[in-house]
């Protein structure tokens, strides 16, 4: 699977997130950190997209995603100590552990596997 399959989504749910968080208790940390996480997942989403399509590999796709999934792994799973809420530090944490350990797995077997070209 292409690493770009899992982060648009993943990518949204971090932006939507951080709006919801902003919508229900007025946190603009949550606002700023769910969109500025957001955007660069899904910048860093559409950079692989745009390397897969031209048929190369993009690193520096790879190197943001997994800079940003350990980033929320981190911060949220600090939150979640603290506070040991399930919602929203326990489920970030989580699926941000999961994707770095996604990312870490893309960037050790090469990146995404491009298939030779048929001519």
């Amino acid at each position: 699977m292409h690493d770009f399959c899992f982060t648009f989504p993943y990518g949204a749910l971090v932006a939507i997130g951080g709006l919801v968080g902003f919508m229900r208790k007025g946190s603009v940390t949550s606002l700023a950190g769910g969109l500025g996480a957001g955007f660069f997942l899904l910048l860093a989403a559409q950079m692989s997209l745009n390397a897969f399509n031209q048929r190369r590999n993009s690193y520096l796709a790879l190197f943001i995603q997994t800079v940003c999934s350990f980033a929320l792994t981190w911060v949220m799973g600090q939150r979640y100590l603290v506070t040991s809420k399930i919602m929203p530090g326990g489920v970030v944490a989580t699926i941000s552990a999961i994707m770095t350990f996604f990312y870490l797995y893309k960037i050790i077997r090469g990146g995404n596997h491009i298939a030779p070209r048929k001519d």
